[in-house]
């Protein structure tokens, strides 16, 4: 894409129509900024897919006009694709405290972290990157250090909001900077990004703060031993299971390798206080009485390796849950893993816990991170922006922030639900969106990327729902006739006893699908294997109505 000279873009790589693997991009002439790099967990469809990342194929042709990537905040859809993007592009990375901690983990584990440079910002940095000057705000979310972005240029001021709430009795004191906010809106806004997760909820998100006299009433009536989970990065949380522990006089074990890095991170760099000899190791838990004890582990949201989940099936090494103990789910789940944390929650009742699990008023364990209309309607009177660009959402959240900007005074038709990949070009304070460039996703499979592709997904997914078929065959190497087979091997698809005349079928048609070959002359072995492959299929389909993966095995002596 060649940038216009004086136009000022915006556009997606990841993030719109979704929640997750947030990457968007600012461009001023030829200076380009990314802003996060994160990654989105698969749904139960892409079979053996670890993680989902933005395509960087437009980045990688336009590496020399990047300036830098700067990072909001530390959560998985904001950095979790750090990694293999620097294993692509090497470009200087901007973050808090906090989040270059949780950065470090990552590139300390990919091996990238000697070569990576990193720079520690705070709500009173600014940095000049080519034309475009960077200055930050601080806001309120569900982990510590997070920055809305100021992107002043020639053409105009673009915010970037990260995410948000308006928090007004945050337990760990990070006050959003109401005052800084306004002052930005009244210097003047051209476009405001703004995220919309919970644009369809009504209100004022509630204040952390609420969560702690739950928790304590919880750990005060507990009888046995008190298992909580959450985000790891959810510090203020760990933060009150640390004072509810200190108050009923529990030790505090950590189970979960997430959950160990992370809050070692957030005691090493003063964002978490935990009282000298409170912590024990997760193997001396049973030798210690019930009622002096809480785990705190990873799986809230059922991820069938995590602690918890382990736990609920009685696979854990160290412990064990035993009826009249006390599971408590401090987090809720996101859209996707509902039926994995209800299958955790079903295991935990069938030991005998007690379980206590739900957001909001139902059991005060839980309160979102992300800002309801409230604080939305807020951010943008505060920032007064001309144009609008809600992000970080599905469409119907897109939607919904684009009513609530109107209604606060955006005036219509200067607000843009995009897709990813779409640009708007900002001119002479005038916004509008005629272009796009390629975006789309990347699937990370273990430690590979460039290996997942779409066939290969087609073909665990036909494995999975309808079977696979093995015929393999023998043929002589000077004539092509067949010497032993041909056998047929099937997993998956028929139970071989109830079904073995199809299996003689398909050998039958098989010898005769070659002797047909072999009077054409055709000795080409990929001619041979798909005129298998055809006819057995047809074969097939009219016996059974189904469809499974035919893989012929050709062995020549």
């Amino acid at each position: 894409m060649q940038s216009n000279e004086n136009t000022l873009s915006f556009f997606a790589l990841g993030g719109i129509n979704e929640i997750g693997k947030n990457m968007y991009v600012i461009q001023y002439s030829n200076d380009l900024i990314i802003v996060d790099c994160g990654g989105k967990f698969p749904d139960e469809g892409l079979l053996g897919i670890d993680l989902i990342i933005p395509d960087f194929t437009f980045l990688e042709e336009n590496k020399e006009n990047i300036k830098a990537l700067i990072v909001t905040h530390g959560h998985e859809d904001h950095i979790g694709g750090i990694p293999y993007f620097l294993k692509k592009l090497n470009v200087p990375i901007y973050a808090t405290n906090f989040t270059l901690g949780l950065i470090e983990l990552k590139l300390e584990e990919h091996r990238l972290l000697r070569d990576s440079e990193l720079y520690t910002i705070d709500s009173n940095s600014s940095i000049e990157l080519g034309a475009i000057k960077v200055s930050f705000f601080k806001v309120s979310h569900s982990i510590p250090d997070c920055l809305g972005i100021v992107f002043d240029t020639p053409e105009g001021r673009v915010v970037h909001t990260g995410d948000f709430k308006f928090d007004l009795t945050p337990i760990n004191d990070e006050f959003a900077d109401i005052h800084k906010m306004a002052t930005i809106g009244n210097e003047g806004v051209l476009a405001l990004i703004s995220e919309s997760t919970n644009a369809e909820r009504s209100g004022l998100s509630p204040s952390e703060s609420i969560v702690a006299g739950h928790m304590e009433e919880a750990f005060i009536k507990a009888t046995g031993k008190i298992f909580v989970t959450t985000f790891a990065s959810n510090v203020s949380r760990v933060q009150q299971v640390v004072h509810a522990a200190l108050k009923t006089r529990r030790k505090l074990s950590l189970v979960g390798r997430s959950m160990v890095n992370v809050i070692s991170i957030a005691m090493e760099r003063g964002y978490l206080t935990i009282p000298d000899g409170m912590l024990v190791d997760p193997r001396e838990v049973e030798q210690l009485p019930p009622e002096n004890v809480v785990i705190l582990c990873t799986g809230s949201q059922g991820e069938p390796n995590a602690a918890l989940a382990r736990l609920s099936t009685g696979n854990y090494r160290d412990m064990n849950i035993y009826p009249d103990d006390t599971v408590i789910f401090a987090a809720s789940p996101i859209p996707g893993n509902e039926k994995d944390v209800s299958k955790v929650i079903d295991n935990l009742y069938q030991l005998g816990a007690n379980v206590i699990y739900g957001s909001g008023s139902s059991t005060g364990m839980h309160v979102s991170g992300h800002g309801y209309q409230e604080d939305l309607k807020f951010m943008i009177t505060l920032m007064k922006p001309k144009y609008f660009i809600p992000i970080h959402g599905e469409y119907r959240m897109l939607h919904h922030h684009q009513l609530l900007a109107e209604s606060v005074g955006v005036e219509k038709g200067n607000t843009f639900i995009i897709k990813n990949g779409d640009v708007i070009d900002m001119q002479h304070s005038i916004a509008q969106q005629t272009r796009s460039i390629s975006a789309g996703d990347i699937y990370v499979d273990g430690m590979g990327v460039e290996d997942v592709g779409s066939s290969m997904l087609r073909d665990r997914k036909l494995l999975s729902e309808q079977g696979m078929v093995v015929i393999v065959i023998t043929l002589s190497k000077s004539n092509h006739k067949i010497m032993t087979g041909p056998d047929t091997i099937t997993r998956g698809f028929i139970f071989t006893k109830d079904s073995e005349h199809i299996t003689k079928e398909i050998n039958q048609l098989v010898k005769d699908t070659i002797v047909a070959l072999q009077h054409e002359k055709v000795r080409r072995w990929n001619v041979i294997k798909q005129n298998i492959k055809k006819s057995v299929g047809q074969y097939l389909f009219k016996q059974t109505r189904r469809k499974p993966m035919i893989l012929p095995i050709i062995i020549e002596i």
